[in-house]
């Protein structure tokens, strides 16, 4: 069995801490590898050679830096398949969904390449008599970011490319479940030219994080996960003084009018609903139909297509739908919350708790699962399940269907499906979520805008990528210069030193 490592100065470092935690292959059920968990003392090693890279790299020019950026891209795509099945291998998600994996970072990285537009500031010629003022965007120094298993491409380069393409050095705590691809995108940045130091990958559990948190050396962090973990990095970040950004957990509705066409919004939810086996802050999770004749031909509509979903490992090719969720743990907790639905009287329309794959009995294969009649008291409503289990909600009236998505502590994404252009301007003007489809179940923005949650979904003032990004990782500077005149009135220079 290997023992993996961390990515410190440049080299493949092994853990001094004598922790380990095992990485598991979802499929099979066993363990492949271990991933050492870092010490406080291992942090702090990682923080020193990440301050003393980070001057040199920040005096680099903008347009170097991104030509690092160019050439990280190209890197990417030539690794791509390499990077997938590193990433299936230990996520269990399908190779199409891995690849979609790195593409939606390789994206950020992209728009990255842009940095020497981005970090121009501002000026005002004659501010005043004599007096010009400009703005600089300066880097933060060292940022850390702490990120999930569910994305261990996409969201580390949602958060290190933009701090590194404005000049910080970049510290990352990926998710101790599956940390391979994290480590070969340290490697491939330092291929494509950055500076040894200036990307440094730390495993670790809590121990690892708190590190980060208290650690006066790092000046901001930005994390993905939970809502209560979300919290608790917020306050302690925020308490030690550093600039934070969270992202937490979701409940994403999806309205279906009446005028909707049904089987476009069949074909939504089950890609929406079960894609990634619903380890996805974006998945759609509760399906809000309006009307009983909608709900009773929508359910009529999605039940077929959700009994043909072919649940399987990733080597199982392209006729698998979605594979195993990412341990055993996660698997009980969602049978046990599917359990709950049922003793609440939610009717399991759709009921995979006696899935099992021959030859994997011992993965964390999940059937899919639909809920209807479900009442927004129930815990399988209330909380995010993260996992292949979609909930109907029935709604008598458009204006009760937005109460529902308005009233949820989570605001992260939400849509509607209609052919009603008034219903759709409505409910995206309305409605308290971050990021709104309008026929679109998944309304993940394109890297030039901006990802980002509303209500107990974000804690922070700036979203990720798009132009908040590169706000969020640097600091303005404001400069006003005074430069007095030396002519006289004839025209003679007399230039005269400033008192």
């Amino acid at each position: 069995m290997q023992d993996l490592t961390h990515y410190l100065g440049g080299a493949a470092t092994a853990g001094t801490s004598g922790r380990f935690a095992d990485v598991y292959n979802p499929a099979t059920g066993e363990v492949q590898s271990r991933t050492p968990l870092a010490s406080a003392e291992e942090v702090d090693r990682a923080v020193k050679i990440a301050a003393e890279a980070q001057p040199a790299w920040a005096a680099v020019n903008p347009q170097r830096r991104a030509r690092v950026m160019m050439e990280f891209v190209r890197l990417l795509n030539r690794d791509m398949d390499k990077l997938a099945e590193a990433l299936s291998r230990e996520h269990g998600k399908t190779l199409p969904d891995a690849a979609g994996d790195v593409q939606r970072g390789l994206e950020v990285v992209e728009f990255c390449i842009g940095a020497p537009h981005l970090l121009k500031g501002e000026f005002t010629d004659g501010a005043g008599p004599g007096i010009d003022m400009y703005s600089l965007r300066q880097p933060l120094g060292v940022c850390a970011g702490i990120t999930p298993f569910n994305f261990p491409a996409m969201i580390p380069m949602w958060m290190f490319a933009p701090a590194i393409a404005c000049g910080n050095a970049f510290i990352l705590k990926p998710s101790e479940r599956d940390p391979s691809v994290p480590l070969m995108l340290a490697a491939l940045m330092e291929e494509a030219g950055l500076p040894k130091g200036i990307l440094q990958v730390v495993n670790g559990d809590k121990e690892a994080v708190d590190a980060i948190l208290d650690h006066e050396g790092i000046s901001s962090v930005g994390f993905v996960g939970s809502t209560p973990i979300a919290q608790y990095i917020y306050s302690r970040g925020c308490a030690a003084g550093k600039r934070v950004q969270c992202f937490g957990g979701a409940k994403n509705h999806m309205i279906v009018m009446p005028d909707a066409d049904l089987d476009q919004a069949a074909d939504a939810l089950v890609g929406a609903g079960y894609g990634a086996a619903g380890e996805r802050c974006m998945a759609i999770s509760v399906a809000v139909p309006v009307g009983e004749e909608t709900a009773d031909r929508l359910i009529e509509k999605l039940v077929p297509r959700i009994e043909r979903l072919k649940v399987g490992p990733y080597t199982g090719g392209a006729e698998v739908d979605y594979g195993p969720v990412v341990t055993a743990a996660a698997k009980e907790n969602i049978l046990r919350m599917v359990e709950g639905g049922v003793e609440a009287g939610a009717e399991l329309v759709v009921d995979g708790r006696g899935f099992s794959l021959q030859g994997y009995e011992d993965g964390f294969f999940v059937g899919p699962h639909l809920f209807d009649r479900v009442t927004p008291d129930m815990e399988i409503y209330r909380k995010e399940i993260f996992g292949p289990v979609l909930t109907t909600v029935r709604a008598g009236s458009y204006e009760e269907a937005l109460k529902l998505a308005m009233d949820h502590e989570y605001g992260n994404g939400t849509a509607i499906f209609t052919r009603d252009g008034d219903a759709a301007r409505d409910f995206a003007s309305r409605v308290n979520v971050g990021m709104v489809g309008i026929n679109v179940p998944i309304p993940v923005p394109l890297a030039y805008h901006t990802f980002g949650g509303w209500k107990k979904s974000s804690f922070g003032d700036l979203n990720q990528h798009g132009p908040d990004s590169f706000r969020f990782y640097t600091k303005t500077k404001t400069v006003t210069a005074r430069w007095p005149s030396g002519i006289k009135d004839g025209g003679e220079f007399n230039f005269k030193p400033m008192d």
